[in-house]
């Protein structure tokens, strides 16, 4: 078969096609079950003056001012937009693998693999993370008030003020930390792909106990190792500070690290880490359901279609 001819193969398999599904439905799924810790770390990561108490003493005040479904504000753009990223970095995940075939699977190979479906996932889909951002956090009561509200009737009214009020651009505000943070997944599918493999060994069945307590290592790893990043991301995503000018297209080092320096500097070093905790109850759960949802799909659809695709892919 000629190159192009294993290239369309890769491309459009119906193999790759059910791992994307199936990545699709399992962080659905996860997200929806753990939400409420997803609305506490972006509460906590935006918004500097609100002060850093346990998880739970975060959704209680929350619920008390704004209402208990206020923990599922936004839910929607949220869910579209993980839906569409995660389908498209499976898919492109699995191409990759699909393709390198040839050769022994090892970490460096499956770390180069997620850093390039994360580039090309961070390209496709950052601006639905932008407006989700923004209606996540639309009508909350924030304690800076340098911070103004945002008034959208949805997800397309959301791109069309955004771009009619700020441009286009606006759409990929905080691209760059989002390119760097591609290091989050990439280095939790490392562990992953590494920790499942080792597991594995033997032909031995991997249990759903298992994929979800690999998952849960994997995503802790990767989630502490990149967190100062993915606050410096909401903040640019946010993009609502009065008239400091901070975000553009692809934002620049230069930005990213002022704004680091700025809350090192106010707040301390820790700061960077606010939200932390409810970020990795978030993470790591969703990531650990994700992925046993997701192996279970995969293996059940193989096995209904007699494809007889192990655990082990």
């Amino acid at each position: 078969m000629s190159d192009n001819g294993g290239l369309s193969v890769g491309l459009l398999s119906y193999e790759t096609l059910v791992h994307a599904v199936a990545g699709a439905m399992g962080s659905v799924t996860a997200m929806t079950v753990f939400f409420p810790l997803d609305t506490a770390k972006s509460r906590l990561q935006v918004d500097e003056n609100r002060k850093s108490k346990s998880t739970p003493a975060i959704l209680v005040e929350i619920a008390k001012e704004e209402g208990l479904l206020a923990l599922y504000r936004g839910w929607f753009p949220v869910i579209s937009s993980l839906c569409c990223s995660n389908f498209v970095y499976f898919y492109t995940f699995n191409t990759l693998k699909k393709l390198a075939l040839s050769g022994k699977s090892r970490p460096g190979k499956d770390l180069l693999m997620g850093i390039i479906s994360g580039a090309v996932n961070v390209v496709l889909t950052t601006p639905m993370w932008v407006v989700n951002t923004r209606l996540k956090l639309q009508g909350a009561k924030f304690r800076n008030e340098d911070l103004h509200q945002t008034n959208y009737q949805g997800i397309f009214d959301a791109f069309s003020q955004i771009i009619a009020n700020e441009g286009v651009g606006t759409l990929w505000n905080g691209t760059l930390p989002s390119l760097i943070l591609v290091l989050n997944p990439a280095v939790q599918f490392m562990f992953y792909e590494a920790m499942k493999r080792r597991a594995g060994r033997g032909g031995k069945k991997i249990s759903s106990a298992e994929i979800f307590l690999i998952g849960a290592i994997a995503k802790a790893v990767a989630t502490t190792a990149t967190y100062p990043l993915q606050t410096v991301q909401a903040i640019l995503r946010f993009g609502q500070y009065k008239g400091d000018g901070k975000g553009g297209v692809l934002g620049s080092l230069s930005n990213i690290f002022s704004l680091l320096m700025d809350r090192i500097k106010r707040h301390g070093v820790f700061s960077l880490y606010k939200g932390l905790e409810a970020k990795l109850l978030q993470t790591v759960l969703t990531a650990a359901l994700m992925f046993v949802v997701y192996e279970k799909i995969t293996a059940v659809t193989f096995k209904v279609m007699g494809l007889n695709k192990k655990l082990k892919h």
